[in-house]
């Protein structure tokens, strides 16, 4: 699978409105906090969707391989220039390595990550899987494109919505009836990243 890749948080994108998370490794979920060097809490899961966005927005489109399916697909995913995603957030701190599926393909990154402090390794942090376990009432994915990721920024958070009646239309931040819109990939509906691609792909602006 290859394409445009929304990101969703840390460790998952969404393409052509299928759901991908990353194989091998874990990223603080969009509503998790860890504490930096000096003590002090900051959104570490919003950090890692927003790192991630930026690194992929340098080389598109994302390339995907099918490794297994749960929730949604599973894949090692590499930008156009080959980078791997995966391996990049873990070098980063913005990720971890995930041995009970990675088999420890990403130690040796998550090792650098720790020895220079960068990222979640600069202060104190939950592992993801336990913030998870802790949270469970927090710990859905969100079912957009995480906060923080204006138009003028290179998020994809326009929902492409589909009416009763059959009409494309799109919904902006900020719109009237953007929080209540709910999109489903099985329906059609999807997300884009600028005006002039919904236009393009048909949908017209929601007059409200």
């Amino acid at each position: 699978m290859q394409g445009r890749a929304s990101v969703i948080d840390g460790d998952t994108v969404e393409i052509e409105g299928q759901r991908i998370r990353f194989n091998g490794i874990d990223a603080p979920v969009s509503r998790q906090y860890c504490d930096d060097a000096k003590g002090f809490e900051y959104p570490c899961g919003r950090r890692a969707a927003q790192a991630l966005d930026e690194f992929l927005a340098a080389s598109r489109p994302l390339y995907c391989s099918f490794i297994d399916r749960d929730r949604y697909i599973v894949g090692n995913c590499a930008r156009a220039d080959g980078r791997s995603a995966q391996q990049w957030l873990v070098e980063k701190g913005r990720a971890l390595d995930w041995p009970r599926y990675s088999g420890g393909a990403f130690a040796a990154a998550q090792e650098s990550a720790r020895s220079a402090h960068r990222g979640v390794w600069q202060g104190r942090f939950d592992q993801p899987w336990d913030w998870r376990a802790a949270n469970a009432e927090k710990a859905e994915v969100v079912s957009e494109p995480s906060a923080g990721f204006g138009l003028l920024g290179s998020g994809c958070n326009i929902k492409g919505n589909i009416s009763a009646e059959g009409e494309r239309i799109y919904h902006l931040p900020g719109q009237k009836f953007y929080s209540a819109t709910k999109i489903s990939a099985a329906k059609g509906e999807r997300w884009f990243c600028s005006e002039a691609e919904a236009r393009a792909a048909g949908w017209r602006r929601s007059k409200r």
